[in-house]
């Protein structure tokens, strides 16, 4: 936590990172434009806050576009925010939001590209086989992700509590083993007014020993998708994190972690 607490204390990184809280994936022009500031000092900025895990940069063709990474801030958060405290300060955190919401215009606000990164002690084939094989999603996920994960090919999110029931669908838009996986992802297929289907994205980064996988989540219908999907992606990777290093997945179901402090 040191590198997060370094980067965090300079105002400029702050302001960065609102920046990018308010309209993630931005390069760094973008950036620069936004805050008037030169090439040269953004960069060393965002190389520190690179280095602290905190921004994520992800190359698109020839553009590197930087996304806030909350997983660093989430882990203080865990070591220093008590269940005791927990419901107070969520308390005051909606009271505040609410006071903004009725100050802001009626204009529609648009939702932002989800990222999130993890290290794990794998081979990418590991992370690969644990991204598509269904009895390796049924144990750290609760539901079996089942397809043949070909181009084109559909794919179904499946309880696994004996019901049958299929929570999720969606299509295989790009399947390149073991490094890229994107999907199309439908969390209501059966909705009487469908929309057009979220986009996310596996990409698995092999260095040496272990891997980088980030986890990019687009084209989100609304902020309560967001919001749900901040809560859920941790919990699910954190659970494979766990199977591939260890064995076993988390004693606890960590998705259930949150609930309980709700």
């Amino acid at each position: 936590m040191d590198s997060a607490f370094k980067a965090l204390a300079d105002p400029t990184r702050r302001l960065l990172l609102d920046r990018l809280r308010e309209h993630n994936g931005q390069t760094l022009r973008e950036l620069c434009e936004r805050l008037d500031m030169a090439r040269q000092s953004a960069t060393q900025h965002l190389d520190i806050l690179e280095r602290a895990n905190l921004v994520t940069v992800v190359r698109r063709g020839r553009e590197r576009l930087h996304y806030l990474n909350p997983t660093p801030i989430h882990e203080i958060e865990e070591r220093w925010i008590s269940g005791f405290d927990r419901p107070r300060l969520q308390a005051l955190s909606a009271i505040k939001h609410q006071a903004e919401e009725y100050a802001m215009t009626n204009e529609p606000t648009s939702v932002p590209t989800y990222v999130y990164v993890t290290y794990i002690r794998a081979a990418a084939e590991q992370v690969w086989q644990a991204l598509t094989d269904a009895d390796l999603t049924a144990r750290y996920w609760g539901h079996a992700n089942v397809s043949d994960w070909q181009p084109g090919s559909p794919w179904e999110h499946r309880r696994v509590d004996g019901s049958g029931a299929v929570d999720v669908v969606g299509r295989v838009l790009q399947a390149e083993p073991p490094t890229r996986l994107v999907i199309t992802f439908e969390d209501s297929p059966d909705a009487e007014q469908p929309r057009e289907p979220s986009v996310v994205t596996f990409l698995v980064e092999p260095h040496q020993d272990i891997v980088r996988l980030t986890v990019t989540h687009e084209n989100l219908a609304n902020l309560d998708m967001y919001k749900g999907i901040s809560q859920g992606w941790p919990a699910v990777l954190a659970n494979l994190k766990s199977l591939l290093e260890t064995g076993d997945v988390l004693p606890q179901a960590p998705w259930e972690m949150h609930r309980a402090h709700m």
